[in-house]
């Protein structure tokens, strides 16, 4: 296997940081990005780099803010200067918030969108350019079961940026294919551990409209939601293997790598319902003669 040069997002915790983990120790070069690793992230950052020179492996904290084009220029800049390319971006870095719709501002919905959808663009305008010189790359976007498979309440800002964000990357995968660009989609599941969801998820900051359903037929309701949650997930549900599927993507060889894989202990239907999305997506470029952008091809 030839170690790759991999950059991923929101690489502190949860998905991103044990796949950073999981890839580095699969033989790979990993920059594990994320914001502020001189303060608030620097005990993450001196973790990564103590677990290198331990385990004798590659993992490189870098910073990277999603929400900021400077940052994102400074990081792939870096990248290049030290390795001389990027083989693999992982678009994971996501933000959830918990509560009634209504009681999101739409400046909050804003931002939720800004960092689990521009997010992505912003980063892929950085680092395409690198990939499409190169002639050959890959793309792991995270998106989330909730785009296609049940969806509990109280998570509408989270479930609409995440839907945007799986739109997003059908779309990269079509516009990426004939440079020689790979995509593959991975589905996670629910999970209530393994990962800081909920716990750093945001709130309403509308207090007024928050109290009214608290007081009115849906009072409790956000614990009755949370507690419905975590009562379909499997206890042996294990956030790892999300990092596992990822790495076994990123060491099957071009051409054979699948455009979407799930990991959902919850079964919440979600391989169901983007079979039947992809198939119909798949079948009209069929139909208009454009079949070829399914399958990236070679260009060197």
């Amino acid at each position: 296997m030839k170690e790759k040069i991999i950059l991923i997002t929101g690489a502190s915790s949860g998905f991103g940081r044990l796949t950073a983990e999981a890839l580095a120790k699969g033989g790979h070069i990993v920059y594990a990005s994320m914001r502020d690793i001189a303060g608030r992230n620097a005990g993450n950052a001196a973790q990564m780099a103590e677990m290198s020179n331990h385990d004798g492996i590659d993992l490189r904290a870098l910073e990277l803010d999603v929400q900021s084009e400077p940052s994102i220029d400074a990081a792939v800049a870096k990248i290049i200067r030290d390795a001389g390319k990027i083989d693999v971006l992982v678009h994971n870095a996501g933000h959830m918030m918990f509560g009634p719709a209504e009681a999101f501002t739409p400046e909050q919905f804003a931002q939720q969108y800004d960092v689990n959808v521009l997010g992505t663009q912003r980063v892929n305008r950085g680092v395409l350019p690198h990939m499409r010189r190169q002639k050959q790359g890959l793309l792991i976007w995270i998106s989330s079961s909730s785009s296609a498979g049940g969806t509990p309440p109280y998570l509408a800002p989270y479930f609409a940026a995440k839907a945007g964000m799986d739109a997003l990357a059908v779309q990269y995968a079509r516009e990426l294919s004939r440079w020689g660009i790979e995509t593959t989609i991975v589905v996670p599941g629910a999970f209530t551990k393994g990962t800081n969801h909920f716990a750093h998820s945001g709130r309403p900051a509308d207090a007024a409209r928050l109290a009214e359903y608290d007081a009115g037929p849906y009072k409790g309701f956000g614990e009755e939601v949370q507690k419905a949650f975590a009562a379909i997930v499997p206890e042996d549900a294990d956030a790892n293997g999300v990092a596992e599927a990822i790495v076994d993507i990123v060491d099957t060889p071009f051409g054979k790598r699948p455009f979407r894989v799930h990991y959902d202990p919850t079964e919440d239907g979600a391989n169901v319902g983007f079979a039947v999305l992809d198939r119909l997506r798949n079948e009209m470029l069929h139909r208009v003669g454009l079949s070829d952008l399914l399958k990236p091809k070679p260009l060197v």
